[in-house]
């Protein structure tokens, strides 16, 4: 309360949660949250809206903050001519896709900020992201006048773009084939491969993203195909960020991307749903390979996630800013004479070891840690054993460690997203199974527990956003897909019934409250919410997954372990609407085409049953099966893959093709010969 008595502005956003809308509550521009109230007073002042969206980590977002929203002169411009509303798109994405969708049909682009100016009833007549001060305000002065003197052409304009938008996502209904031919899949990936970058992974330009979902694909992809190169160019990627400046050497974690083609300069925001999908993607490759950077990688990344975005709830923080002392990637670089002051004696091999020279260099004297050269070459330049070279590394990294601890941090946004959650949580069960951390797998259920106990009401119904002890803002489909996915792979991590119980509650609920488009794919927002002047419907695969394109992968494996015909013939169909489209954009389908692989190649739910199976179960963990949905349990069971199957004294692996299985055996080696 003193703190917004000293302020020389205060409007409307000190009254909510988001961390995004509170750095903008003392502006003096008069922003107003997105809600019913805003806008009906848009429609009772007759004035249009200015709704500008961003997130807590953006950089770009506190550049047009600090040039113009807090900026007078600005200010009374906008207050005179538009209602302002501020909104955190990962609060609303809904409200987010329908403007971005908005802006990229006006201008080709979209990103954030994102600034989008519409009629009192929110249908948007013109767009863009960032804008300098002097071209903000001469576009605030012509949209003004503009909109007072030839309101009728705006009228126009808007009522184009709207019918515009309302396209996008209608497609013709597809018909289901009797089978998927993997060759849709085969020319895809060759197109694909035109755009690699193989000297040092990734795409073939900047910026680089991480993409996990990509990876994800394409190694399981590479796997069953057999294809090499293919298996080799995702390992090569997985290392050169993993060596990078993107992963934070010293605390754990990837940055959101990488702004050059090498993966050394990042924005350097850390990003909870980055971090939990990279968890995943490392695990699967570290069973694959069995490559011990990427167990390091793995335990340093859950390290961070439980050591500075975990919430006393169990929840997990959205995000870390890139920005600390107004200066972007000030708490993660470091000085020359910092690194020998820490390092004394061991200047020179921790010198080579993070690149303390010409490689590593960034700007202003300042050098981001990264590696260059693998563990073995630089024990054996400097006549160390590997042990010898990792303790030194270790002790360096724990007194690194501690001396930027003392450093002012960047923001946190500490709200909780059941989304994000989730894909942490998936994350954390995947890292567990890939290296047996039985820490991973507590950190793990510590979240799940709070998602289904503080987020999921008893007929399955989610909130979105949770901070300071209160759940709010209805549930999204992206909210439901990903629990759904997270629980699926809680369950095949310890064959926990309770979890494939909750995922049914929420298929049902989904179900019962989201309506579908004309071609089956499920809306993003609940039937149960105010509708926006577009109905959206998320199905391109992005930095996360499509919620559609996860829901019908989720629903295809618990189609097979619950023996429902529905749920198959469901997942099968909203595939088909979306096969037509792989080849056009490959990276934007990667789920898409996992689901693909799922039913186009031999995929197998694989049983374990008997008095043994907790601990038969770690066997298989511990081998890579990208075409198996792992069940079992310890006796007669009632979910109908395992019915039958449980003899008394025995534990026994069966290896089924929807719901056809070979014949038992204790033998895992024998089982796996069945599936290979």
């Amino acid at each position: 309360m003193q703190q917004t008595m000293n302020q020389q502005h205060t409007n409307d956003l000190i009254n909510e949660t988001s961390p995004y809308l509170l750095q903008h509550a003392h502006n003096p521009v008069d922003w107003m949250p997105w809600n019913d109230a805003t806008l009906a007073k848009a429609k009772a002042d007759n004035k249009p809206l200015l709704i500008s969206i961003g997130y807590s980590a953006c950089h770009w977002c506190h550049v047009m903050e600090h040039e113009s929203f807090e900026d007078s002169s600005v200010a009374t411009l906008m207050n005179e001519h538009f209602i302002c509303i501020k909104v955190d798109r990962e609060e609303r994405p809904d409200v987010d896709q329908v403007y971005m969708d908005a802006v990229q049909l006006m201008t080709g682009s979209g990103g954030w900020p994102l600034n989008c100016f519409a009629l009192p009833d929110g249908r948007p007549f013109f767009g863009g992201t960032y804008f300098k001060k002097e071209q903000w305000m001469q576009i605030l002065k012509q949209l003004a006048d503009l909109y007072q003197n030839d309101n009728a052409k705006v009228v126009e304009y808007a009522e184009k773009l709207s019918e515009g938008l309302s396209q996008m996502d209608k497609q013709p209904l597809v018909s289901i084939p009797e089978e998927f031919s993997t060759e849709i899949i085969e020319t895809t990936v060759a197109r694909w491969k035109q755009v690699f970058d193989t000297e040092d992974g990734g795409p073939n330009r900047a910026p680089k993203f991480p993409m996990p979902n990509n990876y994800q694909f394409l190694l399981a992809w590479a796997h069953q195909s057999g294809d090499k190169d293919l298996e080799n160019y995702v390992h090569l990627t997985l290392k050169k960020m993993a060596f990078g400046g993107i992963y934070d050497q010293i605390g754990g974690g990837f940055a959101r991307y990488s702004t050059d083609e090498v993966w050394k300069v990042p924005h350097f925001e850390k990003m909870l749903y980055d971090n939990g999908q990279l968890l995943s993607l490392y695990s699967q490759a570290f069973t694959q390979s069995k490559n011990p950077l990427y167990k390091h990688i793995i335990n340093q990344t859950a390290t961070w996630i439980e050591r500075e975005m975990l919430d006393e709830s169990g929840a997990f923080y959205s995000a870390l800013d890139a920005d600390s002392e107004g200066e972007e990637g000030k708490f993660y670089v470091w000085k020359k004479d910092e690194i020998e002051a820490l390092a004394l004696d061991d200047f020179d091999v921790i010198s080579d070891y993070y690149n303390i020279n010409k490689r590593g260099n960034w700007e202003h004297g300042n050098y981001i840690l990264l590696r260059h050269f693998e563990d073995e070459e630089i024990a054996k330049k400097h006549r160390l054993t590997l042990d010898q070279l990792q303790e030194k590394v270790s002790t360096f990294n724990i007194k690194a460690m501690a001396e930027r601890d003392k450093r002012i941090r960047p923001g946190l946004d500490d709200k909780s997203l059941t989304s994000w959650n989730a894909l942490a949580s998936k994350g954390l069960c995947e890292a567990y199974m890939a290296t047996g951390e039985k820490s991973w797998l507590d950190l793990a259920e510590k979240n799940l527990d709070f998602l289904t106990s503080k987020q999921m009401m008893n007929d399955g119904k989610l909130w979105h956003n949770y901070k300071n002890g209160t759940s709010n803002i209805n549930g999204y489909l992206e909210d439901y897909a990903h629990l759904i996915d997270a629980l699926l792979k809680h369950y095949e991590a310890t064959l926990d019934v309770e979890s494939l119980k909750k995922t049914k509650v929420l298929v049902e609920y989904v179900f019962q409250n989201f309506d579908r488009t004309e071609n089956g794919m499920f809306y993003f927002k609940s039937k149960n919410d105010p509708e926006l002047v577009s109905k959206k419907a998320e199905v391109t695969d992005n930095v996360i997954p499509a919620s559609n394109s996860v829901f019908a992968t989720c629903l295809f494996k618990l189609s097979l372990i619950l023996a429902d015909d529905s749920l198959y013939d469901l997942s099968r169909s909203m595939l088909a609407q979306m096969e037509g489209n792989f080849n056009q954009y490959p990276g934007g389908y990667s789920q898409w085409m996992l689901l693909h692989q799922y039913q186009s190649m031999p995929y197998f739910e694989l049983a374990i049953v008997g008095k043994d199976c907790s601990q038969k179960v770690k066997e298989v963990h511990h081998s890579y099966l990208p075409n198996v949905v792992i069940c079992g349990g310890e006796d007669e069971s009632t979910i109908p893959i395992l019915e039958g199957k449980f003899v008394e004294e025995e534990t026994y692996f069966y290896a089924c093709k929807h719901g056809a299985c070979q014949l038992p055996t204790s033998d895992f080696n024998e089982v796996l010969g069945q599936i290979h």
